[in-house]
């Protein structure tokens, strides 16, 4: 009986480590300043996100709407990593593209900013849903997709 538990103790131990290691190397990889900006801008939108139907919330909304805002105003600086996989022909193309998007999350975003000031969070919560489905067609179009650690 005893051996059992030393065997379900190290297996513990074990599967501990392994999981450490897991998201100790994915925390060493890298990021662009892109991406950096990337990951605020998808951090600030994840609250907003969460709190958008709570008008008590509203205040920490519009400063998740704010650092949201800045990190998209820095991200029309770069060009995204992916530019490079496309042929040189296609490129400026490309670029552009991926500046109108930016530009156009950022309209959205400054709907978003008037109808929360408004206190309209019916609204603001449709604002979430179109800026969402702006997210995910632009990140199939213009990110580069990465295979888990350890895949």
């Amino acid at each position: 009986m005893l051996q059992r538990f030393r065997h379900i103790g190290t297996l513990s131990i074990l599967a501990l480590a392994l999981t450490t290691s897991a998201l100790g190397a994915q925390q060493t990889e890298e990021k662009t300043p892109l991406g950096q900006r990337m990951t605020a801008m998808n951090a600030a939108f994840r609250t907003i996100g969460q709190q958008i139907a709570d008008s008590s919330k509203n205040a920490s909304t519009m400063e998740q709407l704010a650092i949201f805002e800045t990190n998209a105003k820095e991200a029309l600086g770069f060009e995204p990593e992916k530019k490079a996989q496309i042929p040189e022909a296609d490129q400026a193309k490309f670029v552009a593209d991926y500046k109108a998007g930016i530009q156009k999350l950022l309209d959205t975003a400054g709907r978003l900013h008037a109808a929360l000031h408004s206190g309209n969070n019916t609204e603001a919560a449709a604002i979430v849903e179109e800026m969402r489905g702006l997210q995910r067609s632009s990140h199939g179009e213009f990110r580069i997709r990465r295979p888990p650690p350890g895949a």
